[in-house]
């Protein structure tokens, strides 16, 4: 099994280019469902994420070309004809996004298997949103040995779903089913991150009638059919931020190619308030820390546009080291503060109180070998890796590669000394 092996120490300088966006990707290629034309998504990251989805719209009838790399990295999907609308366990299992099929299976073929998913181990999160949601536009659901059974036989009918909590999974299920439902489907309490505007965004360019992008209320007029587009994927702006944690760790300063400001606004107020300079460029941003110590600054993760909590334990890993003390309190997943073991081996003080986490600074870390046990958690040690004195082994990467493109080599390009160890 691959680790990644990081001597601490060295300022990073540069640029860096941030891929699409997984969590975009993933729901824009379940739309491939919607349509019998082909829709092409630009801007792909190549992940793993990416591989098992390709993998279970194949299994689904789906034709899957991929082209190009980095930039140019590109997916063809031509969803012509639907051969099967069982979604098994062995593909499923490996990723929670594959629930996201559920949704188009039901709107065009009216009936859909679906295994209840997998995916990183942070906390229960429950379909329970996803069913009731299709419940409410006249699906009927069971759940027998495993599988979510659904089934619409005479199409799924517009209506009103109110989600009690906000949930960006349910949102895009819901969405894409409600695109092919007949009659106007209003999507109250609509979870509003960026990737949902991306994926309303490239629904609309296949034909489907949706107001209210970018709000906290979608309304949808269902549309008999939709058909094939081009759309380019929205950059990550997740590992925009992972990047520019890792540059206010470490100090330095690096230019990251296709950042956008406006989709991490939240994290920008914390960097600035720990003692960062982040400024935007023709190209992106450029984030710069020299000559100081980063500041502790409190955070607590809410939906967007408040702090995303796929940036809390990165955020973590930078507040190790600061001045003064930090309070990370997690309100999105329950399960999230994982990672918290393996920085205190190496040498960080934290003391989690439930949803809490009390973040001591200290003036060093210390290289050690270190555990990824999800896919944040897993960069969160590499960021680590990147300030400790010595030489840091992290292992069980395969939950980074599910989420970050080439991210040894792209920070081994900014002057990190890091590198993958395979076997």
């Amino acid at each position: 099994m691959d680790r990644i092996r990081i001597r601490g120490g060295r300022p990073l300088v540069g640029q860096v280019r941030i891929s699409g966006a997984k969590n975009a990707a993933l729901p824009l290629m379940a739309a491939a469902l919607l349509t019998p034309g082909t829709l092409t998504l630009t801007n792909l990251p190549r992940l793993a994420d990416i591989d098992s989805m390709a993998n279970l719209l194949d299994q689904h009838g789906i034709g899957v070309s991929f082209s190009g790399e980095g930039p140019d990295s590109a997916v063809a999907l031509n969803g012509k004809t639907i051969t099967s609308t069982l979604a098994p366990y062995d593909i499923v299992r490996k990723m929670r996004a594959s629930v996201l099929v559920l949704g188009p299976l039901v709107a065009r073929e009216g009936h859909a298997e679906v295994s209840l998913p997998g995916g990183c181990a942070i906390g229960t999160r429950p379909v329970n949103l996803h069913i009731q949601a299709l419940e409410a536009l006249g699906a009927e659901i069971s759940i027998e040995r495993g599988y979510i059974h659904a089934k619409a036989p005479n199409g799924l009918k517009g209506g009103v779903v109110r989600f009690p909590m906000v949930s960006v999974g349910a949102t895009e299920n819901t969405l894409m089913a409600a695109t092919l439902a007949q009659g106007t489907t209003v999507i109250e309490n609509a979870a509003r991150e960026p990737e949902i505007t991306d994926l309303a965004n490239c629904l609309i360019a296949m034909g489907a009638r949706i107001d209210g992008v970018g709000t906290d209320k979608l309304i949808v007029h269902g549309v008999t059919s939709l058909h094939g587009a081009t759309h380019r994927i929205m950059p990550d702006r997740i590992e925009t931020g992972t990047f520019a944690c890792a540059v206010a760790a470490t100090g330095g300063e690096v230019e990251l190619i296709d950042g956008r400001f406006e989709l991490i606004e939240s994290l920008v107020e914390v960097l600035i308030a720990a003692g960062c300079r982040i400024d935007q460029t023709p190209s992106g941003l450029k984030i710069a820390r020299n000559g100081h110590r980063i500041q502790g600054v409190d955070v607590m993760t809410q939906p967007f546009p408040g702090f995303p909590t796929d940036m809390q334990a990165q955020v973590m890993a930078l507040m190790t080291t600061a001045e003064g003390a930090s309070m990370i309190t997690e309100t999105i997943f329950e399960n999230r503060f994982m990672h918290v073991p393996e920085l205190v081996r190496m040498g960080a003080n934290i003391t989690v109180h439930g949803a809490s986490a009390l973040v001591r600074g200290v003036g060093e870390l210390t290289a050690a070998p270190v555990m990824a046990t999800d896919l944040r958690a897993s960069v969160s040690l590499v960021l680590a890796g990147l300030v400790a004195d010595g030489e840091t082994i992290v292992n069980r990467i395969y939950h980074l590669d599910r989420g970050y493109e080439r991210v040894e080599a792209k920070l081994a390009g900014v002057g990190a000394q890091v590198e993958r160890l395979s076997g």
